[in-house]
């Protein structure tokens, strides 16, 4: 099989060839820093010899699981977590799916949804009438098991499944994912006797997809997670320490987004033709957003949907400030064929289209749009896929996490820790008026 390739030519008229190969010593070095675990935040770096070190034992536990459970004859499978904890499985298992799978159904496989992602209430309560509708089980995301969002939600549907089902048998409709010891959760799963996996110790939420918290979800949405690791295997393999710059193309895109950003590109919208990958797109965006916003630096993530987002966003991405660049995930091939029909009134002008695939018209809007947006002044950079499958989503995910590492080493800051989303759950539950938090309660209603 050929692999995910990089394309960085509609680039070269902001920086050069020069300018990015400025950056293959350091790029290199801090590939050998992950691959090694020296630099910042080396207790989390698991996930860089992850997909070549992942065990026959736990795919085939994985699969006996989904199996077990598939035998209830499962409806809809609920995962419960938030960030890496449910974006890495949606990306995924949105990317493989049918568009339209949430209403056709499957007699194969259960329809996946998630909880615990957000506080709405609305959302809660219209997913709890729903599941009184159908045959259902769940899975708890959780290291601690005290996260507010999925705690909350698992409170919830816990309750939910021991109401419907008895408490024996929503036990065994329950997976925990959580901590090999310590933790509330692990606590639970180990006195109601939850089927559980551990989320390793040294492997950060975000960079979790290929750990049991996103191949759960996605081998339980009849999706293969042996061609999920084996694309990730042999992009961690091409892109090994062994590997020289020239032919290591997540240390170019590092390098090149790096040599962007002392442009003063600092926004990079990551832009897809094909709806499929838009919770790819939100992965992406919590990978990178997470791991480089730090110390008043990172270039900020963002992304849109072409073509539709060519009728919203198009105008500024065009003529907006220039301080942009674009990454495309192509895809090169589809997985079905539409032909535009002749139309005798041709009253809509379309009949010089009579006879070509819809995926060629994709393609050229794809193209010209590159090149409108290179001569407005936005960089592209391009990522071929060959197809969207399972290995070639392998292929990109290990891309993008090592390339991520090695960008935010680039600029000095450590990608595997994210002290800054604290501040917003310290204010959260002081406001709630948690037990432990009375000084800070007392300080922002003062504010108030």
């Amino acid at each position: 099989m050929t692999n995910i390739s990089l394309h960085l030519e509609k680039v070269y008229d902001f920086v050069s060839n020069d300018e990015i190969v400025a950056y293959k010593k350091t790029a290199e070095q801090q590939n050998v820093a992950l691959h090694q675990k020296t630099g910042k935040g080396k207790d989390f770096l698991g996930w860089v010899d992850l997909p070549t070190s992942i065990s026959e034992a736990t795919l085939s536990e994985v699969e006996k699981v989904v199996l077990k459970l598939q035998s209830k004859h499962l409806e809809v499978f609920v995962v419960i977590g938030i960030g890496g904890s449910y974006l890495g499985s949606k990306a995924v298992i949105d990317a493989l799916s049918d568009s339209f799978s949430h209403i056709k159904g499957s007699f194969e496989s259960p329809i996946v949804l998630f909880a615990g992602q957000n506080i709405s209430e609305d959302y809660l309560f219209e997913l709890r009438d729903l599941l009184d509708t159908k045959e259902w089980a769940c899975a708890i995301i959780s290291k601690s098991g005290t996260t507010t969002e999925p705690a909350l939600a698992f409170r919830l549907l816990k309750q939910d499944l021991e109401d419907r089902y008895g408490v024996e048998e929503a036990q065994k409709r329950i997976i925990a994912i959580t901590d090999e010891e310590r933790g509330a959760l692990r606590t639970l799963a180990t006195e109601e006797g939850y089927k559980s996996f551990v989320i390793p110790n040294h492997v950060g939420g975000r960079y979790s997809v290929l750990t049991p918290v996103g191949l759960i979800a996605i081998a339980i949405a009849g999706f293969n997670v042996r061609e999920l690791v084996r694309g990730a295997k042999s992009m961690e393999i091409a892109c090994g320490i062994d590997v020289p710059f020239e032919k290591n193309i997540a240390a170019q895109y590092a390098a090149a987004r790096n040599a962007l950003y002392k442009k003063g590109k600092k926004v990079e919208i990551m832009v897809n033709y094909n709806p499929k990958l838009h919770f790819f797109a939100e992965w992406w965006k919590q990978l990178y957003g997470e791991s480089e916003g730090k110390e008043s630096k990172g270039i900020f993530p963002a992304s849109v949907d072409f073509s539709s987002d060519l009728h919203s966003m198009g105008q500024y991405i065009q003529e907006g400030e220039r301080i942009l660049f674009e990454t495309v995930l192509s895809v090169e091939n589809v997985n079905y064929e539409v032909l535009v029909p002749e139309d005798n009134a041709d009253l809509d002008k379309l009949n010089f289209l009579a006879g070509k695939r819809v995926d060629y018209i994709n393609k050229m809007a794809e193209l010209g749009t590159s090149i409108a947006h290179v001569d407005g002044g936005v960089p592209n950079i391009r990522i071929n896929i060959p197809q969207l499958n399972e290995f070639y989503l392998g292929q990109l995910i290990y891309f993008f996490e090592i390339a991520c590492g090695i960008s935010g080493y680039i600029l000095d800051v450590n990608p595997f820790n994210q002290p800054g989303v604290e501040a917003y759950k310290k204010n959260m539950f002081a406001l709630l008026e948690k037990p432990g938090f009375e000084k800070e309660t007392a300080a922002i209603k003062a504010r108030l």
